[in-house]
């Protein structure tokens, strides 16, 4: 299977799907974070994939001529750490790009509940 068309089954959301079901998605996530096991699996999840982020992100920017549109990332992970059903949303280079990142990583393992885990990240560069 090409790496395209892989990236284009983890992403997962058709165009039929529409931005509620991503609004949903995202909104799940964020109440994942806010429950009691959230805050503890940010910090553990970010001191796992920070300095890797960071550096794909700066990679994703200089690929695509610095293309600074802000966007948002949402997926879900599995008991054992692994990133399925990535969505971007707007689908700019940059997201896309970060999406392949993401869907190569393993993240520390997720609380229990909900399973999958959903998550958000939003980039943007301040100015």
């Amino acid at each position: 299977m090409s790496p395209a068309i892989a990236l284009a089954l983890l992403l997962g959301a058709s165009p039929a799907a529409g931005s509620h079901d991503f609004d949903a998605r995202v909104h799940a996530a964020k109440m994942a974070e806010a429950a009691a096991t959230g805050p503890a699996y940010q910090k553990s999840l970010w001191g796992r994939i920070d300095g890797s982020t960071a550096a794909a992100y700066k990679a994703c920017l200089n690929r695509s001529k610095n293309d600074k549109t802000p966007f948002t990332l949402v997926l879900d992970v599995d008991a054992h750490g692994k990133p399925q059903n990535l969505g971007v949303q707007p689908a700019t280079a940059v997201a896309t790009c970060m999406a392949t990142h993401f869907a190569g990583l393993t993240l520390p393992a997720p609380p229990a509940t909900p399973a999958p885990y959903p998550l958000e990240i939003d980039f943007s560069v301040a100015p």
